[in-house]
């Protein structure tokens, strides 16, 4: 990157007017922008109350034919994977796009999990945009365009391979600039993929607070949020009769009465209550886990009822939808003073008096689906992250759901990918954040450089069961030898006492430890990919298709 050369594409607004500047000084503002040490710092002086449209800075770039490029979706969730220059991003449907911004499913919440009402998708082959990061790849050799730091807003790196541009542009919604404010610390590191990845988390001082694999169960993916007390004493058994050893177990979403009221206890399901069932899992020799979407609440909890005040809201004043799930769900505005110390009493009573272990932290996003209180989004999502390290102290966070940056080093485990389908279907009129088995696979494919470096990768639960599943026993074993590749968190949610002998071992040699080393993962033809690695010295290829989980 050459200072030199970048060019400037400004929208802003001052008292009410709108402006267009192309320059590093208007009459409203100056940036200070330099290049030191391969990190472009810009810098803003802002002599009137600016409040920016657009900020994008663009730089020339020559694409080559073979070249590979990589963008990071938004969130958990949302597809992320390696592009060709000449293709395009045809994740999200014109049909689903119109569906979800211009329909009722709009104000029911449907597509707030991702970025789809504050972005716009691009339409046209070879330009592609991800979030906070992304790299150009040439065989062995990457360049990384990355944030060093979010709060100042969140970064979307664009390759634009028909302009042979890099733009980067700073989301800035909500906030009104007056004199000086640092706005972007971006990268540029060329190397070997793995030298590359380690330089870049050097340089943003972020390493993983965790650094081993656990093999463990979650109930969510075979009772959903049906799971009983009964359910799970029978599972605990099971596993804790299997040669296979567990560390881990995790009781999910289902066994509180409402989405918010984390500590009212579904009685009729869970009548020993949530600390006899941690004591139950800690009497196994495994860590406990609860499931908890911290920031969220129906409209009929108590917590919602009590002090809807507490709550996000809309331009108007009014409570603001931030999901379509269990009917529709609201979060807390974590600046309210009330909110807070709400969180900070349910953690607790979760990890100090019921004695839970590890949490799983979901729909992170809801704390900064709108920029407020004049903070950007990504500020908004840097301080929601701060706040559930504070809770947790020490005691280990799974999150998911989260935009990945303001995470990084703030969780122990996280979700690389969107929920896993209980069958391998490519679907359209989807948004980019749905479930998706092909969906996840990719993401943990293409997402591994954030494995040992930001926290340790959960690639989503695999499941060897025949009952309640549609997948067949092969594309179960692929998602198993996929998830034990490139994941750090394996977790299965079947009652193993049912399992055949087959399944049995598949599973023992699924959470076997291994020493591997990826040497290749990347598309080799339509939908095909192929990963190369080493186990335990030994050279495994592995072909497949995709889309539909057939081996190629």
């Amino acid at each position: 990157m050459d200072a030199n050369n970048i060019k400037y594409d400004i929208k802003y607004v001052v008292d009410g007017k709108k402006y267009v500047c192309n320059e590093s000084q208007c009459q409203h503002f100056n940036l200070d922008t330099v290049v030191e040490e391969g990190i472009l710092k810009v810098k803003l002086d802002a002599k009137a109350k600016v409040s920016f449209v657009k900020f994008d800075l663009r730089f020339p770039y020559t694409y080559l034919q073979n070249d590979k490029i990589f963008v990071n979706g938004y969130q958990s969730w949302t597809d992320s994977m390696e592009y060709e220059p000449k293709g395009q991003m045809k994740e999200l449907t014109k049909l689903t796009e119109f569906l979800v911004t211009k329909t009722i499913l709009k104000r029911i919440g449907l597509p707030k999990a991702g970025d789809i009402l504050f972005w716009d998708y691009p339409r046209k082959s070879g330009i592609f945009y991800g979030w906070s990061y992304g790299y150009v790849r040439r065989g062995e050799d990457v360049e990384i365009f990355g944030s060093l730091n979010e709060r100042y807003g969140y970064t979307v790196v664009t390759f634009d391979c028909n302009a042979n541009e890099i733009v980067i542009s700073k989301e800035l919604e909500g906030v009104e600039y007056v004199g000086e404010s640092k706005l972007l610390e971006l990268a540029h590191i060329c190397g070997k993929y793995d030298r590359a990845f380690d330089e870049y988390f050097d340089k943003m001082g972020v390493k993983s607070r965790e650094n081993k694999k656990r093999c463990g169960y979650t109930s969510w993916y075979n009772y959903y949020g049906r799971v009983s007390e009964q359910d799970i004493k029978r599972d605990l058994e099971s596993i804790a009769n299997q040669d296979t050893k567990f560390d881990c177990f995790q009781i999910d979403d289902g066994y509180q009465e409402n989405i918010g009221d984390w500590l009212i206890t579904d009685k009729d399901k869970f009548p020993s209550g949530m600390k006899a069932v941690a004591d139950s899992i800690h009497s196994k020799g495994m860590i406990a886990g609860l499931w908890l979407a911290p920031f969220a609440a129906v409209k009929r909890s108590k917590l919602f009822k009590q002090h809807p005040d507490w709550f996000i809201k809309d331009k108007h004043g009014r409570p603001y939808n931030t999901g379509h799930n269990w009917g529709g769900f609201y979060s807390l505005d974590i600046y309210n003073e009330g909110a807070r110390e709400y969180i900070k009493h349910v953690f607790d009573v979760v990890l100090n008096e019921w004695g839970y272990d590890l949490v799983k932290l979901d729909f992170l996003y809801g704390a900064c689906v709108l920029p407020m209180h004049g903070k950007t989004r990504g500020e908004i999502m840097c301080d929601a992250m701060d706040l559930l390290r504070e809770c947790c102290g020490d005691k280990l966070i799974l999150g998911c759901g989260v935009p990945l940056m303001p995470a990084f080093g703030k969780v122990d485990y996280c979700r690389i990918g969107s929920d896993v389908q209980l069958y391998w279907k490519n679907q359209k009129h989807r948004i980019r954040d749905d479930t998706s088995t092909p969906h996840t696979i990719c993401n943990t494919i293409f997402r591994r450089h954030l494995g040992g470096r930001a926290w340790m990768n959960d690639p989503d639960v695999f499941m060897l069961r025949d009952y309640n599943m549609k997948m067949t026993f092969e594309q179960r074993k692929l998602v198993a030898k996929i998830n034990s590749t490139f994941g750090s968190l394996l977790f299965i949610s079947d009652d193993v006492s049912r399992y055949g002998e087959e399944q049995k071992a598949v599973l023992k040699e699924t959470f076997a430890q291994k020493d591997i080393k990826i040497i290749s993962a990347e598309f080799v033809e339509q939908d095909v990919m192929q990963v190369a690695f080493e186990e335990n010295g030994k050279l495994v290829t592995i072909k497949f298709n995709v889309r539909n989980g057939q081996y190629a």
